[in-house]
């Protein structure tokens, strides 16, 4: 049998696997490759494949677009005290355990509208973060594309994956299709032990969580305690920020990036 012309694009959904975007000729070769191979016709390149599924793109651009708003509210209220002090309370005449290199700036008109800020962009990623985890355990997406294998916990390979990231070595082309051992374990890190423990502390510093539920706070032996730890991890959030779009930029800044807003992967004519 001749086949179709002209037959839109559709989607795909495999129960228990992410999704998989086909062009229906080329399942249409795909069956007739299976009853009759001599008849088959080749497909050159064509990869059409999604890289990231359309949950994973849209909760990836909120969580980034709030991330960077509340980095600025942020460093807004970080200004007003920039000292971190340990326990329940801190005063600016008392002793700190850390004197951030910044200036007090008590007046600044971003303070208030900063915190407002501060407070929306957090539930905005909280949210958005949910629905990524929820969507992440029902397709097993952390099973299947973040957990790494035993065989790849090698100090060998571990080793190998850093020296290439310290040189700043263009990713093999391999890389667009699967996340890296340090991809992977950086991933991990963050979506389940920085970003809870940074949702955890901001609200360990709310007066109004604290009121219902004070051993959100007690387990940190204050509030100075838990906007201390709130105020590295955050800072580990930003360096993590910086080296993937440093990495993003190495390996190709618009290959990959129309990957995460499309979905697609670049074909094998493209560079990856």
């Amino acid at each position: 049998m001749p086949l179709a012309k002209n037959i839109p694009l559709f989607v795909v959904w495999f129960p228990r696997d992410c999704y998989l975007c086909y062009d229906a000729r080329q399942l249409a070769v795909m069956a007739e490759t299976e009853h009759a191979p001599g008849f088959a016709t080749p497909t050159r390149g064509v990869r059409s494949d999604c890289r990231h599924p359309p949950v994973i793109r849209i909760t990836h651009w909120i969580t980034a677009f709030a991330f960077l708003c509340l980095v600025i509210s942020g460093v807004a209220i970080l200004l007003a005290h920039p000292r971190l002090y340990w326990g329940e309370t801190g005063v600016r005449s008392g002793p700190s355990l850390i004197d951030l290199p910044l200036p007090f700036v008590l007046e600044s008109p971003i303070r208030g509208p900063g915190r407002y800020l501060h407070f929306l962009s957090a539930w905005i990623s909280l949210f958005a973060g949910l629905i990524y985890l929820i969507n992440g355990l029902f397709t097993y997406h952390f099973r299947k594309h973040l957990l790494p294998s035993r065989s790849d916990l090698n100090w060998k390979q571990i080793r190998q994956v850093i020296l290439r990231h310290l040189r700043f070595e263009r990713p093999p082309k391999e890389e667009a299709l699967a996340y890296n051992l340090l991809q992977r374990l950086a991933y991990l890190l963050v979506i389940f032990v920085l970003f809870p423990l940074m949702f955890w502390t901001g609200l360990a510093m709310s007066p109004a969580v604290v009121s219902v539920f004070p051993t959100i706070v007690t387990i940190f032996g204050g509030q100075q305690s838990a906007r201390t730890i709130h105020f590295f991890i955050a800072s580990f959030l930003v360096l993590f920020l910086v080296i993937h779009i440093l990495m993003v930029c190495l390996a190709g800044f618009t290959v990959r990036s129309r990957a995460m807003i499309t979905g697609r992967i670049a074909s094998d004519k493209e560079t990856i």
